[in-house]
């Protein structure tokens, strides 16, 4: 009895003392350098990093949508707005609407059902570039009768008084024409606002010498709140480019407004911005070179 006892004590000792069978441990995959990379990136740059890729993705997406410089998406829809009130319309055009044809454009080219009055001509940028289809363009629109103007693309590359002599020496105007335009859209990275305005001052009143009649000053809405926002521009006919909205919002002076870049006319390949002149075909001819003289020449297109 003892010794079965002993044996049976034994045989349970030995069988507790038994170890367990291993089995082969599973291997885990080491994480990736990217991984551990960003791992050891404080959370502090990681807010910075996310803050700054969501910031490139709203430039991006207002660049390409919304900007006057990205996809005309509106135009995908046909989505073209006609301010409501005025009845001078007007286009802007340069080489970037190819050869036009002009006699389909006047005699079928219409904006919200109105002829078109004015037409406004890329003539010349900086102090060396003349649009490659100004002289036609010039010639053309007078020869079918649009009342013309010209208009001169500021760079900041070069001086002011240099480009308004370029202007000068390349476009030449005459009775019955609209005043010279200055089309500004940029300021020179560096330059203080107060140089800069002192810069379009100077185009201005060089060309306003020469002349003899106040230049036309074109630019964005924005950009003229945030660089050009100075009384003494107010002496200058503004011509204001603000898109895709029901009415202006600039609360000063304006006699022309932009409002489209997605306008389609017969005679026209491709886009052409759509204006309006706030007043009267009267008054637009009154804003003319010599209008005093001048006034009946396009009398007719009133009929």
């Amino acid at each position: 009895m003892s010794d079965q006892h002993s044996n049976h004590t034994k045989s349970r000792s030995q069988a507790g003392s038994k170890k367990p069978r291993l089995t082969s441990p599973v291997r885990r995959k080491k994480p990736s350098f990217l991984l551990r990379l960003f791992r050891r990136v404080p959370a502090s740059v990681l807010w910075v990093g996310g803050l700054a890729v969501v910031g490139v993705y709203i430039v991006f997406f207002y660049y390409l949508f919304v900007s006057p410089y990205g996809i005309r998406w509106r135009a995908l829809y046909g989505e073209v707005n006609y301010p409501e009130g005025y009845d001078i319309h007007g286009i802007d055009v340069s080489h970037y609407q190819g050869d036009i044809d002009w006699e389909l454009l006047r005699n079928q080219g219409t904006i919200d059902d109105c002829p078109i009055r004015f037409v406004m001509i890329k003539a010349t940028e900086g102090t060396t570039n003349i649009d490659d289809n100004f002289e036609q363009n010039f010639f053309q629109a007078r020869e079918f009768g649009f009342t013309r103007g010209a208009y001169h693309y500021f760079s900041t590359r070069s001086a002011a008084t240099d480009q308004a002599r370029f202007f000068i020496e390349n476009v030449k105007l005459e009775k019955g024409d609209l005043p010279p335009v200055l089309d500004v859209e940029q300021k020179p990275k560096g330059q203080s606002k107060e140089d800069f305005k002192n810069s379009v001052l100077e185009w201005l009143q060089v060309v306003e010498k020469h002349y003899g009649v106040k230049p036309i000053l074109y630019t964005y809405y924005k950009f003229k709140m945030e660089n050009l926002n100075d009384s003494v521009f107010d002496q200058f006919p503004y011509w204001i480019a603000h898109y895709y909205v029901d009415s202006v919002e600039y609360q000063g002076q304006w006699k022309f407004w932009q409002h489209t870049d997605a306008g389609r006319l017969p005679g026209i390949k491709g886009y052409v911005d759509f204006n309006i002149y706030n007043g009267s075909y009267y008054d637009l001819r009154q804003l003319t070179i010599g209008s005093q003289e001048t006034i009946g020449v396009d009398a007719y297109r009133d009929n």
